[in-house]
């Protein structure tokens, strides 16, 4: 099982980012996937979800609005258009894999790709 992110980077205040999460060795259309940030010395936040067949979406308050999660079920790829970027958003972003059957969950995480907001 893997899970890939990439797109991270370094912008400027007001700009945007594109990313990208690759999933392989499981059945990525059964599986929600979320997108969760963590910043220096701050605890991990949920960012967005989206769920397996897309067409359902949740986002943290503090993105809403400025950030689209979306998902190709035929490319195994999720990605998190980040727009309005601000320096609060500066984190390592993880992507993950869940799914919650009667008797046991799965979660698969990603290694993360760094963001920086910074002028």
């Amino acid at each position: 099982v893997q899970l890939v992110e990439s797109g991270g980077g370094f912008v400027q205040p007001g700009g945007s980012l594109r990313l990208s999460c690759a999933a392989s060795g499981f059945t990525f259309s059964t599986y929600d996937i979320s997108w969760y940030r963590q910043a220096p010395g701050k605890e991990r936040e949920l960012v967005a979800t989206i769920s397996s067949a897309g067409r359902r979406f949740n986002y943290a308050n503090s993105v809403k609005g400025r950030f689209t999660i979306s998902r190709d079920n035929a490319k195994n790829t999720v990605y998190l258009q980040m727009n309005s970027l601000k320096p609060e958003d500066t984190a390592v972003y993880y992507c993950n894999a869940h799914r919650s059957l009667p008797a046991v969950e799965y979660d698969y995480w990603g290694q993360g790709t760094q963001v920086t907001v910074s002028s």
